[in-house]
């Protein structure tokens, strides 16, 4: 089951709070933590209802076009 948001954002805060990438400047660690949690959620895999919705979209559609 993948990791909700708040989940890895709190792992990676604490992960680069270990490695020691702390820094004074509170938008630096905004920043980096935005981007961490982006590039975590973008390899999470695309929900199966999310693609059967996308697919019956596309199905609809197609049903819609006028024959040519």
């Amino acid at each position: 089951m993948p990791r909700s948001p708040i989940t890895v954002l709190i792992l990676i805060t604490g992960a680069a709070w270990r490695a020691g990438t702390r820094t004074s400047d509170p938008n630096t660690r905004i920043a980096s933590k935005l981007k961490a949690l982006y590039s975590a959620i973008e390899q999470e895999p695309i929900p199966d209802t999310f693609l059967d919705l996308l697919e019956r979209l596309d199905r609809a559609e197609q049903l819609g076009k006028p024959q040519s």
